[in-house]
């Protein structure tokens, strides 16, 4: 099938046949639809699930709402939510729709300093905090958040910030119960003010280059995108979502929380990312977000308990995953699937996949995957499983979502088409371009980045390379900011080929450096679990610290090794020369990632930029004496003849 990288190919996604809304009309509308009683569910102090009615949502909501307008928070005020994703956050966030204040979400591993960027920035002039720890954070940084007045704890604490009140939710609710009736009177009629255009909020690009940026999005984008999404995805009261990614994030504040309230779905909040896995088990979700990462981490560790079984068991692991992605490479070739080979699958299925969708609660119909490529590899296991994971793309100016596979028509490698009433478009240099009611207002006091982002017809320029099919799925091929020109005047796209390397399972992050030099090379972030099971195995003392672990040679040479395998598809030019294995481990904390999990390139060449110079010194070396070698062959042959 013909693809299109070339300047002008558009592609639309259908009619945007819906009338302008807000969140308010969104809040209002799912509680007048659905009654259902266990609407939000979160684990409780005795370790049990938590059921709330619609019901319950909306009255606490409504106080809560009721509380800040009392104590005189004004309609555009911004308001920041410091939280990890739970119940209380969808509250809080409902809460500021409801009294018509501009949310400011800032994700909580931030560093005190990153907190004090986006909440003095934004004028923010209260804060609801999950936590001590994000209350200490705001002391560090109190002096230079002048603004900043009060602090709403979503946890009870009894603590304290000089010169600031803090209230607990408790207390918000409790005050909001007790509000003036001329307030209370008149909650929905104030609430309905909003208009379509008006901000709704604020949110601050994680980005790997820069100081973040607070992208403005209104309360048209937001509606105009869930209705987007919605009518693509399939979704409805009957299911079942666990929600757990950040709330921060632009991508699960659509996906899992607007999109499922409006579908009337019951959503249960994780208590944490590390109890997923087990959450999973006892939702039973029919649908979940998450980040390729999530997917790998799944496969890797399903790989994993075949290989330590070892004999029968792995190698019925190995024919099951082969049997079922045979099938998925026919389906998606439109080739037929014969009943020899459907036969197999069943054989697989019960034997192995039947298993693997118990761990994930035995119910999922579909997982949607954001926020990054997602290796075609992992896609084609999942499917092969019977669990379908639909990519898809967006970004935060896009309120996010611009494209999306639908269930019934997965196109693995492809993030899907556009969703309805919105317009793709390649540029001149290979940039896609997407216009639609979602795209966002502007940059939040940054005019010249608002005019260079956004073209006077609407367009908004993505930063990604990509390319559209003659059926009008789109492919991401890479970032325009990051493509790799060597000095020879090669261009290299990183991603495709740092996304085959972390497929070993000894790689959790790989970054190719290149830009202005001879040729490529990359920095490996090795999974240390797994590379100290492998050293164990091939006789390398694997109880060292890790920085010894990954001097040894021979841990060096196996990563070498790994690279060649997984880059040998790509061209000659495209492959990393040489490799180098890093001691420390890639964190939010120490600036190499994002909040999202993006590496922030930039940073990682800065902070290794002399181990960088003397691996390409050492290349240059080596290449010299090869040439000497070389040369002083030729004459020995000749003095010979």
């Amino acid at each position: 099938m013909a693809e299109y990288g070339t300047p002008g190919r558009r592609e639309a996604g259908g009619p945007a046949d819906f009338e302008p809304g807000t969140l308010v009309d969104l809040f209002l509308r799912g509680l007048r639809d659905y009654t259902r009683e266990d609407a939000l569910m979160c684990r409780g102090e005795a370790g049990e699930w938590d059921c709330f009615s619609r019901t319950e949502i909306g009255e606490r909501v409504r106080r809560i709402a009721l509380a800040l307008r009392s104590l005189g928070h004004e309609r555009g005020e911004r308001v920041a939510i410091v939280s990890d994703t739970r119940l209380e956050w969808a509250l809080a966030d409902y809460s500021l729709i409801m009294s018509g204040l501009v949310s400011v979400p800032v994700y909580p591993s931030l560093p005190a300093s990153g907190l004090r960027h986006i909440l003095s920035d934004s004028g923010a002039r209260a804060a609801f905090v999950e936590d001590e720890e994000q209350l200490r954070k705001v002391r560090e940084v109190r002096e230079e958040l002048p603004e900043l007045e009060r602090l709403y704890t979503l946890e009870p604490t009894g603590a304290t910030v000089p010169g600031m009140e803090v209230i607990g939710l408790d207390e918000l609710e409790r005050r909001g119960g007790e509000a003036p009736a001329e307030l209370a009177d008149s909650y929905e009629e104030y609430a309905r003010q909003t208009e379509p255009g008006d901000l709704a909020t604020l949110i601050y690009t994680s980005g790997t280059t820069g100081q973040p940026k607070g992208v403005m999005l209104t309360h048209a984008n937001f509606y105009s995108n869930v209705l987007q999404s919605w009518r693509v995805l399939q979704i409805g009261p009957e299911d079942v979502v666990l929600s757990w990614l950040p709330l921060s994030h632009v991508f699960e504040r659509t996906a899992g929380h607007y999109i499922m309230w409006k579908s009337g779905v019951r959503i249960a909040y994780a208590e944490s990312v590390d109890t997923v896995a087990r959450d999973m088990t006892e939702v039973r979700p029919t649908l979940m977000t998450g980040v390729p990462r999530f997917y790998e981490k799944i496969l890797e560790r399903v790989v994993e308990a075949a290989e330590e079984s070892g004999g029968l068991r792995e190698a019925i692991f190995r024919w099951a995953r082969g049997v079922g992605e045979e099938r998925v490479n026919r389906e998606q070739g439109e080739r037929p699937v014969g009943p020899l080979l459907r036969l197999k699958c069943a054989v697989a299925d019960r034997l192995v996949f039947r298993k693997l969708r118990e761990r994930v609660g035995g119910r999922v119909r579909y997982f949607v995957s954001g926020g990054a490529p997602l290796p075609v590899e992992v896609a084609r296991f999942f499917h092969a499983a019977g669990i379908p994971v639909l990519e898809g793309y967006g970004l935060t100016e896009a309120s996010p979502v611009v494209a999306v596979n639908p269930p019934d028509g997965v196109r693995l490698g492809s993030v899907g088409p556009p969703v309805p009433g919105t317009e793709v478009e390649i540029a001149e240099d290979g940039e896609l371009l997407c216009r639609g009611p979602q795209v966002m207002k502007g940059y939040y006091n940054l005019e010249e980045e608002t005019e260079a982002t956004l073209t006077d017809d609407g367009w908004l320029k993505t930063g990604d390379i990509a390319s559209i099919d003659d059926d009008g799925y789109l492919r991401i091929t890479d970032r325009k900011k990051e493509i790799i020109v060597t000095s020879y005047g090669k261009n290299l796209a990183p991603a495709p080929v740092e996304n085959a390397i972390r497929q070993s399972e000894l790689v959790d992050h790989a970054v190719m450096i290149g830009d202005g030099r001879k040729f490529p090379v990359v920095l490996v972030v090795p999974a240390f679990g797994p590379l100290r099971k492998w050293a164990a195995r091939a006789g390398v003392d694997g109880d060292r610290d890790d920085g010894e672990l990954v001097a040894d040679e021979r841990v060096r040479r196996r990563f070498e090794e790994v690279v060649r395998e997984r880059t040998d598809p790509f061209d000659e030019h495209e492959q990393p020369k040489e490799v180098l294995p890093l001691a420390a481990e890639f964190t939010v904390e120490g600036g190499e990632l994002t909040p999202t999990m993006k590496v922030k390139r930039r940073v990682v060449e800065e902070q290794y930029a002399e181990e960088i110079d003397g691996l390409y010194r050492e290349a240059d070396r080596e290449h010299e004496a090869e040439e000497r070698e070389a040369a002083g062959g030729e004459r020995g042959g000749g003095d010979a003849r």
